[in-house]
């Protein structure tokens, strides 16, 4: 259920573009939310979102409820397309470059200088445009006075949708398909004019092949430092408001920030996916706008009566056990609260790997750790049930039951709990092992086993070994075969409740297929089980159980559209019993994530956007591992009807993996252009 606010303080108008010209005179195209009095005679703070998103018919549809809302409290809302995106001049060469922030320090000066800018600037975003509120606010903009960020990450090499633990993300090669899809979209002529053509073609001829760029960089070097607040925590020194959720792949930076900022900060952490908490799924949701407003508001206007100060430092959900299903549109549980976060402050329950795959509770003298050598040996499909890297709130991306996965894996399960287990916090799992490859993964996944043995995944992470040497992912260090390793496997951060009669599961794999391109070889780990430590953090003593945020979102009203069809998400795994083979394909009719079609009224515009991925793996060869991804993608506006359609391909060999994307445009059905891009990248660390 929503509010929609439709008396606001605010009477509000909309600008629905200008440009904001450069030094390099590049000019950047913006939208415009403001209060209807705003002027030289009455100005108001700003709020800038600056993402390569298309802000004409990109965003459209959630820009209008967000930015809208703000600007009826008394806020200049400002929507920006960022150099190369949407209206805006100049190409989107890469994500996250110095150039970027150096765009959005010109941006920031210009809001601050405005007649209707009372020169206090605030910034937010979700996703790329999380990331990018931190970078800038590192960079210290003097106008800048706080930032809200969302689905953010800390570390771009650990943390982000290319790398997990050192290990290769299928989602890269997705990621990278995706935004040329995005970027071959048109500038609209009614902005641009003529010379719509020539930026659209230059675009599309220009267009890079970022999923080779991010593959090349196998280690923690300074292409993805840029960017990485880890860097340099202290360098961001305005307030911050962190918010994520459990279904979404960022949260880990969110506990890091919390525990290492130095200015003040606040972090809400709820169920949700990887979108703005006021769309939040699973339920329940946040009345987000409202509690952002109110940080604007206290850093901004000098509210003081918002209580702002007196938020939590931390409000994290715990959720229920359910029973696993890949679709979940609530999840039960309850808001806790800590006015501090320190990771090592968590207390822990430390597990061994006991006899007969019992997850056995480590007594505090160590007596009882286990002895002797534990196989690893996984077949390439396990992870067959792993849901997707990255939850935007669509239906099956959820990890299914775990029996499937865990039957293949080697999985110690506890006795059943006496009493409940709040679990808060970063699971690890310690252990030395060898390898007899120099290449390999350990993969770990902490499960809840109800009675009936449903296992449902909590959390999980993934080491790549080529990075257990002493500069860790700083460096690639090839693995001896036979030779020990210390390895330390770091699960996503959770917050979730074992109940009493449940057990407890960890599992242990070597393959996790179809979410992580695989090994060269198939590995066989020896793990000396006297070294193994699984540690689950609990509930601090010092939580309290508390309301939570609202959880009935405010927004202003939508965008005038219609709906020309409705989208879909199919996705199904097959086995060629024959071949020993299993492909995975995910369908999005009507958008990336099965939006639907639809019609922008207000400016005559009807988006859709078409993705299927196939992914395919002998269980036989590693190097069979195949990924496909067609997009089609079609603008339709008056006199003017554009069709892109783009095939991208990644395989592989024991050497390197080899990326191939081809590009073909139509204009009113006439082709205007076909272009194929092609790289090759060494298999260092992959």
């Amino acid at each position: 259920m929503r509010r929609v606010c439709l008396d606001p303080p605010h009477p509000t108008r909309f600008v629905e573009h200008i440009y904001i010209e450069l030094k390099d005179k590049i000019c950047l195209a913006a939208r415009l939310f403001m209060p209807k009095d705003a002027s030289s005679e009455k100005r108001y703070p700003a709020i800038l979102e600056y993402i390569p998103y298309r802000k004409r018919n990109g965003t459209r549809i959630r820009d209008e409820p967000m930015h809208g809302f703000f600007a009826g409290q008394g806020y200049v809302s400002v929507r920006v397309d960022m150099r190369g995106a949407g209206e805006s001049d100049g190409l989107l060469l890469d994500e996250y470059l110095k150039q970027e922030q150096d765009d959005a320090l010109e941006v920031i000066d210009w809001i601050s200088k405005q007649p209707w800018c009372t020169g206090d600037v605030g910034m937010m975003g979700k996703s790329w445009g999380g990331f990018n509120s931190l970078q800038v606010a590192a960079r210290r903009p003097p106008a800048l006075r706080a930032i809200v960020v969302l689905g953010f990450t800390h570390n771009r090499f650990t943390d982000d949708i290319h790398w997990k633990g050192g290990c290769l993300l299928n989602d890269n090669f997705w990621w990278g398909c995706i935004m040329q899809g995005f970027q071959s979209c048109p500038p609209d002529s009614d902005i641009v004019g003529d010379r719509w053509k020539e930026m659209w073609l230059e675009r599309l001829d220009k267009m890079p092949l970022n999923a080779a760029d991010w593959a090349e960089h196998q280690r923690y070097d300074a292409y993805w430092q840029q960017g990485s607040i880890q860097e340099d925590y202290s360098s961001i020194q305005v307030p911050v408001l962190l918010v994520d959720g459990w279904a979404d792949s960022y949260t880990n930076a969110l506990f890091h920030l919390l525990e290492e900022l130095k200015v003040p900060c606040k972090a809400i952490c709820g169920p949700w996916a990887h979108v703005y908490p006021q769309d939040g799924t699973p339920l329940p949701q946040m009345n987000f706008l409202r509690a952002a407003t109110d940080w604007w508001d206290y850093w901004m206007k000098g509210v003081t009566d918002n209580n702002v100060p007196s938020w939590p430092a931390l409000q994290a959900y715990i959720e229920d056990s359910l029973p696993p299903c890949t679709s979940k549109s609530v999840a039960p549980g309850k808001w806790v609260a800590m006015d501090k976060w320190v990771n090592a402050e968590a207390p822990t329950v430390a597990y061994g790997l006991g006899a007969q795959r019992f997850l056995t509770e480590i007594s505090k003298d160590g007596a009882n750790m286990a002895t002797g050598t534990v196989m690893v040996h996984t077949p390439l499909n396990h992870g067959l049930m792993s849901g997707e890297w990255m939850g935007a709130g669509v239906l099956g991306e959820t990890a299914g039951d775990q029996r499937i996965d865990n039957g293949l894996a080697v999985t110690y399960t506890s006795a059943p709990l006496t009493a409940s287990m709040d679990i808060l916090g970063q699971p690890t799992f310690s252990v030395r092992l060898t390898c007899d490859q120099p290449k390999g993964l350990l993969f770990a996944q902490l499960c809840d086993i109800a009675p009936d043995g449903a296992a449902t995944r909590i959390t999980y992470g993934m080491k790549n070994l080529v990075h257990c040497g002493p500069e860790g992912d700083r460096a690639i260090t090839l693995v001896q075969p036979g030779q020990a390793v210390q390895v330390t496997v770091k699960m996503d951060f959770c917050g979730y409740c074992v109940p009493a009669g449940h057990s407890v599961s960890l599992s242990l794999a070597n393959n996790y297929w179809p979410m992580v391109w695989c090994s060269p070889a198939n590995t066989t780990l020896l793990l000396d089980a006297a070294t193994a430590v699984f540690l689950v953090p609990v509930l601090h003593p010092s939580a309290a159980i508390v309301p939570g945020p609202d959880p009935i979102p405010e927004v202003a009203a939508s965008t005038p559209m219609t709906v020309i069809s409705p989208g879909y998400v199919d996705r199904f795994v097959s086995y060629d019993i024959v071949r020993d083979t299993w492909t995975c394909v995910t369908n999005g009719v009507g958008g990336v994530f099965g939006e639907g079609i639809f019609r922008f009224d207000e400016i005559d515009t009807t988006l859709e956007h078409n993705l299927r991925r196939e992914l395919t793996l002998s269980n036989r060869d590693p190097l069979s591992a195949h990924y496909t991804v067609t997009q089609k993608v079609k603008v339709n506006r008056p006199r003017c009807v554009t069709d892109i359609n783009i095939t991208s391909t990644q395989h592989c060999d024991a050497e390197y993996l080899y990326i191939r994307s081809t590009i073909k445009a139509t204009y009113n059905n006439e082709e205007v252009f076909e272009k194929n891009l092609f790289r090759r990248v060494r298999r260092e660390a992959i």
